[in-house]
Order: C-alpha cells, then structure tokens, then sequence
C-alpha cells in the first residue's frame, strides 16, 4: 500500500490531538439579542454538558409553550464524548500508519461525523421549536420557533445567532488540515509519476 508523505502524517496527527481541547472549550452556541437584552443572551454547548443564560432563556420560552432546556434532555452528551475520543485515537493510528487508504478513510469518517451532527442538532431545533405546548400564554397562529442552523434568524422580537464556538472551529481546522494533508500527498504522488528520479523530500 502507498505510503503518504512525512508531511501529511504530520498534518493528520495534529488534526486529531488537536480535538483534544474539544474537552475544555464549548463547541456550539446560541446567541439571542432584543431590545431588552442588548447584551446578548448565551446558551453554549460542550461535549456534555449546556451553559449560558439557559434558566433566563427557559423563562422566556415558557410564555411561548417552549420546552424547558435542561441538561438531561440531550442523549448526545452520554456519547459525545467518546465518539470524539474514537476521533482523537483513530486520527493518531492513521498518522502512524501513515497509508493513503487510511487517510481518506478518516477524512470519509470525519465528514460522516459533522453531518450526522448537523442533522442530529436540526432535528432537535425543528422539535425545540414546533412542538409547542397548547396551553402556553403567548400564541401567534403559524408562527415556530425553530433556531437556525446556521446563521442569524429573526423570532418574534429576538434576533437568533447559531454558529461554531471555540471547539466548533477546531474541528474545521482540524478538517482542513485533513484535506490539506491528502492534498499534499495527491501532488507528491503526481511529482513521482511525472519525475520518477525525484528525491521525495516531504
């Protein structure tokens, strides 16, 4: 099997341990601002757990019918935390590896796991926000209450922010350089098959 570049298995090998600091730092947030909030009301999510202004948040949505956001309604954070060690560990295996197949194979697996985590986090926006309760004092026919996926939206008199925090980046950095990684070994390989006495130097 073809063996990637010195280089490339660098890259890889920083890509995983980078997602170490996932475990310290929140990976997503939600931002709202009002005219009574000018300061902006947070709720943060880490691999297991959810901070911010969450009671301030729960309090407003009662009026709405909303459910009441507590830690224990997200599953997620019971497995998160070792789907991102399986990430960590399976990243520094390939980097040691350091064959081509494993390369795209974890670079496949990543891309797996934002989607099936962007889709998992709209899911729960969509019955966050539709789900209502009947008997809620505020009611405006037709109106949910889903927040973005990504991106702002407007909610009644709220401005709604969703995006990457801190660890949300790194793991689009960490992506990046995945990719980056496989880049260089595509043009290695390319440098080889074009100018087979070249001295591979990466």
């Amino acid at each position: 099997m073809q063996k990637i570049p010195v280089l490339s298995r660098l890259l890889l090998g920083i890509a995983a341990l980078s997602l170490i600091i996932l475990y310290f730092v929140p990976f997503w947030q939600i931002l709202m601002w009002a005219p009574q909030y000018p300061e902006w009301l947070t709720m943060r999510f880490w691999l297991n757990d959810i901070t911010g202004d969450v009671d301030i948040i729960n309090g407003l949505n009662h009026y709405i019918g909303m459910k009441h956001i507590q830690k224990e309604m997200f599953k997620e954070f019971v497995y998160m935390p070792y789907i991102v060690a399986f990430l960590i560990v399976t990243g520094v295996f390939v980097a040691f590896w350091g064959r081509r197949s494993g390369a795209w194979i974890y670079l496949i697996i990543i891309v797996l796991t934002g989607v099936a985590g962007m889709v998992d986090y709209y899911l729960w926006g969509y019955d966050y926000g539709h789900n209502l309760d009947p008997s809620a004092a505020i009611k405006v026919p037709g109106m949910a209450y889903q927040p973005p996926l990504i991106g702002t939206k407007e909610l009644l008199n709220f401005i709604a922010y969703s995006g990457p925090d801190i660890g949300g980046w790194i793991v689009v950095a960490a992506g990046i350089l995945v990719v980056l990684s496989i880049l260089i070994d595509i043009k290695s390989a390319f440098l080889r098959a074009r100018f087979p006495s070249l001295i591979r130097v990466l």
